[in-house]
C-alpha cells in the first residue's frame, strides 16, 4: 500500500522518507530513480548487506526478518502427528488442510517464502513444491503474523509465518514449536530513504542519521531477529544464535525485479 502511494505520487511526491519498507518494494522506487543518495553519518557501523552497495547509497537497511514454521504441538499430538521439520515436509498427505500461509500477493512474509524457494530450488521444483504444498493449505490469509497466531490458539495446527511472532507467543505461553526448515529460511529486510524532490531535505538527512544511529537499532531489536547495527542482537526472545548462518542468499535486486511475474504467477495458480 505504502509504495502504490509512492509511486502514484512520483511526479509530485508528498512524503520526505520512507521508513520501514520492505527493502524488494524500496528497489522498486530506486529503479525508477525516486531514492535521494544520501551516506548518513555512522554508516559503517552497519553490517554490509544492510547497506545500498552505490558508491552514495539510496537505502539503509534497518531489521530483517525471517520465515519460520509455528507448530501447536497440542493440535498435532492429538491427530497423532509428526512436527514437519522441512519445507518438503509440508507437501506430505498427512497435512491436508492442516496449514495456513500468508498470500504472498499481499503479505511480504509470503513473497519472501515464495522467493525463497525459487532461489533454493530453481523455478520448475519451485513451482511443482508450492503446487503440493496447495493441497495442504486451508487458506492464504493477508497477514504474516495470522498463521502463527491462529495455530497459537489452535485455530489450525501449522502456520507458515515468521520468527517474532512465533517466539513471542511462545513466551506467552503457547503450545508452540517454532520450526526453521533445514532447506533455508527466506528474508526480507526493512530499509529506509529519502524521496528524491523533498523540500526538507535537511531534516531528511537529519532523520536518516538518526535511522542508522546505535540508538535506533537497539530499539529495532526489540521486535526483529536481526538488525543491521554490528553487534547489537535481540535480547528479548530465544532466538537461535546462528540465525544467520540459516538464511538463504537472497538476492533483492532479482526479488524486486521479478515481483510482479512471479505474483503473477501466484495468482493464476492459488488464488481461490
Amino acid at each position: 500500500m505504502i509504495t502504490a502511494k509512492l509511486l502514484a505520487e512520483q511526479k509530485n511526491p508528498q512524503a520526505d522518507v520512507v521508513f520501514g519498507v520492505a527493502l524488494t518494494s524500496l528497489l522498486v522506487m530506486e529503479k525508477k530513480d525516486m531514492l535521494e543518495p544520501f551516506k548518513p553519518e555512522g554508516v559503517q557501523n552497519l553490517k554490509s548487506e544492510f547497506v545500498s552497495q552505490k558508491s552514495v547509497p539510496t537505502w539503509t537497511g534497518m531489521d530483517a526478518w525471517e520465515s519460520a514454521i509455528c507448530v501447536n504441538k497440542v493440535e498435532l499430538e492429538k491427530r497423532k502427528l509428526p512436527i514437519p521439520k522441512t519445507w518438503k515436509d509440508l507437501t506430505n498427505p498427512i497435512y491436508k488442510n492442516l496449514i495456513v500461509m500468508p498470500n504472498p500477493a499481499s503479505s511480504g512474509t509470503g513473497f519472501l517464502d515464495v522467493t525463497a524457494w525459487i532461489q533454493i530450488w530453481g523455478e520448475k521444483q519451485a513451482w511443482d513444491y508450492m503446487q503440493a504444498l496447495d493441497k495442504n493449505i486451508s487458506q492464504y490469509p493477508h497477514s504474516g503474523s495470522k498463521p502463527c497466531k491462529m495455530a497459537a490458539q489452535g485455530e489450525i495446527p501449522i502456520g507458515v509465518s515468521f520468527g517474532y511472532p512465533a517466539f513471542k507467543l511462545k513466551a506467552e505461553g503457547a503450545p508452540l514449536e517454532v520450526v526453521y526448515p533445514t532447506e533455508g529460511l527466506g528474508w526480507e529486510m526493512e530499509a529506509s530513504a529519502i524521496v528524491k524532490g523533498t523540500k526538507k531535505l535537511s531534516s531528511a538527512q537529519k532523520f536518516i542519521n538518526w535511522s542508522v544511529s546505535k540508538a535506533a537499532n537497539e530499539a529495532y531489536a526489540h521486535n526483529f531477529s536481526m538488525v543491521a547495527y554490528k553487534g547489537i542482537e535481540n535480547t528479548t526472545m530465544d532466538f537461535p544464535k546462528n540465525l544467520p548462518q540459516m538464511l538463504v542468499k537472497n538476492d533483492f535486486y532479482w526479488a524486486a525485479e521479478q515481483r510482479e511475474r512471479i505474483l503473477a504467477e501466484w495468482s493464476k495458480r492459488f488464488e481461490k
